[in-house]
């Protein structure tokens, strides 16, 4: 009998990359916080998790018509968003909030920590099932 990792590990293993993804685009925001024009950005994890678990409808394709065309892709990716400003313009056209930047980071670090965990439980689960214990 084969074991199915999507029935064993449940959502933790999608939840993992798309906190990754987050964690990186976080840490962007707070690095061009002084960068005249930055537009800050966050991942919109309900779409970014539909694509993970495979769900055809939320993803896009561009029709490819002829042989010799590549695959397109825009630069930011279906569940990548621009957040909106949520303080007043400083003149320099830059929408990163460092509170706000540094908030959403510690809580996808918690919450990066709990699927990481839950994972290392899954998996000392299906070691004692498979040991016999």
């Amino acid at each position: 009998m084969a074991i199915s990792f999507d029935r064993a590990l449940g959502v933790h293993q999608h939840t993992l990359g798309i906190r990754s993804e987050r964690a990186e685009v976080l840490a962007s925001n707070m690095a061009n916080a002084d960068t005249p024009g930055y537009k800050a950005r966050d991942v919109d994890f309900k779409a970014a998790f539909a694509k993970a678990q495979g769900n055809v409808a939320s993803r896009q394709h561009l029709a490819k018509t002829d042989g010799k065309h590549i695959t397109g892709s825009s630069q930011l990716s279906p569940e990548l968003k621009f957040r909106v400003p949520n303080q007043p313009d400083t003149g320099d056209g830059n929408t990163v909030n460092m509170q706000t930047e540094r908030n959403s980071y510690l809580q996808n670090a918690l919450e990066y920590q709990a699927s990481v965990r839950f994972l290392d439980s899954k998996f000392k689960g299906l070691t004692k099932a498979l040991k016999g214990e």
